[in-house]
């Protein structure tokens, strides 16, 4: 079977219910993998199922938006496996998540750290992670956003805003370091559902959700967005570049 991402190391800035789906796929592509989280015990159990299936993997704590332990990740991704072929920022602070609540009523401290932890967040990954892959004179970073980024919303301005922040950031990148090799993507997923959060979600949710969609059968799935960056960080996906690909059944539809 053709794996097509052998040989390739990726460290995921964010586990969880995406994440580890995200490592599970790219480690059964036949990448390297590091895992980091702030709650190192979710990022052990998808390292823990890729070991046994044979993979390589390793798990860290990860703050995300803190410089000095994302430059931790990557000298740990530059130790273990030898450089970083691939980046996927993938973790978000979503205490803005109420749609009744818009600008006058959103406390200023939710907002700062919304800003803080998904745009700065993701600005300091990107920095900690682009030499070692201009260095190999090539390199992929993936960017996990939302379809809040993209439409119109009565609430969610913080996390827009920040999920809008992170695109631009996608952009930069892709257009100034395209030169020394390096790609740029941003995939934004509309609801997605996996175990940690069905039971938080009311029914009348995902029947909103399946209703604003073109394909009505299901709701989004952390597979999904795992199969979409697997194409991202091969060589299938070598002239993707500057893109904001929705996963959204259609939520969404943007020329």
């Amino acid at each position: 079977m053709n794996r097509i991402l052998d040989g390739k190391s990726v460290l995921i800035a964010g586990a969880g219910g995406i994440g580890n789906a995200l490592a599970i796929r790219y480690a059964a592509e036949g990448a390297r993998v590091v895992l980091g989280d702030l709650d190192l015990a979710t990022a052990e159990e998808a390292v823990h199922a890729i070991v046994k299936a044979g993979g390589e993997a390793i798990a860290i704590h990860l703050d995300g938006a803190d410089e000095q332990s994302v430059d931790r990740a990557v000298a740990t991704s530059r130790e273990k496996f030898g450089g970083l072929d691939g980046l996927h920022a993938n973790f978000a602070f979503m205490a803005d998540g109420n749609p009744q609540v818009g600008i006058l009523e959103l406390p200023i401290e939710i907002y700062d750290e919304t800003q803080r932890v998904n745009a700065r967040g993701f600005y300091l990954c990107t920095r900690a992670a682009l030499p070692l892959m201009i260095e190999r004179g090539a390199g992929s970073i993936v960017y996990t956003s939302s379809a809040a980024g993209n439409a119109s919303s009565p609430g969610q301005v913080a996390y827009a805003m920040s999920k809008a922040a992170g695109q631009a950031l996608m952009r930069h990148v892709a257009t100034r370091y395209g030169p020394a090799g390096v790609r740029a993507n941003t995939i934004a997923p509309a609801m997605t559902l996996h175990s940690r959060i069905e039971a938080l979600v009311p029914p009348e949710m995902v029947d909103w959700a399946r209703g604003a969609a073109a394909i009505k059968s299901r709701v989004g799935r952390p597979d999904d967005i795992a199969a979409m960056g697997a194409l991202l960080f091969s060589d299938d996906g070598s002239y993707i570049t500057g893109q904001v690909i929705s996963i959204d059944g259609g939520t969404t539809m943007r020329p």
